[in-house]
């Protein structure tokens, strides 16, 4: 099976300061979580008054081909159930 990300639906988790986004391989629900600072790296998060949920969701939505894609390449070398996306798996 190919990971695939079927819904577009994406959240805010404020504990983790990062957004929520899942995958799916088959029958399998995958928990992805991309990290504030990953986001901010990007130079897509807007500045200003915006709070920080609405800057990451911004961020993520504009970046979410390469977020997506680089969540597949991260899936394939070892998979689990859940992962946190770093800055690291950016470069």
């Amino acid at each position: 099976m190919t990971l695939a990300f079927p819904n577009p639906s994406r959240s805010f988790d404020e504990a983790r300061n990062a957004v929520c986004f899942i995958g799916h391989d088959g029958m399998f629900r995958i928990r992805f979580f991309i990290e504030a600072e990953a986001l901010a790296k990007s130079g897509v998060v807007p500045g200003g008054k915006v709070s920080t949920e609405t800057a990451c969701l911004t961020a993520f939505d504009a970046l979410r081909a390469t977020i997506q894609d680089v969540a597949g390449k991260v899936y394939v070398r070892n998979r689990r159930d859940s992962y946190t996306l770093t800055a690291a798996d950016f470069r």
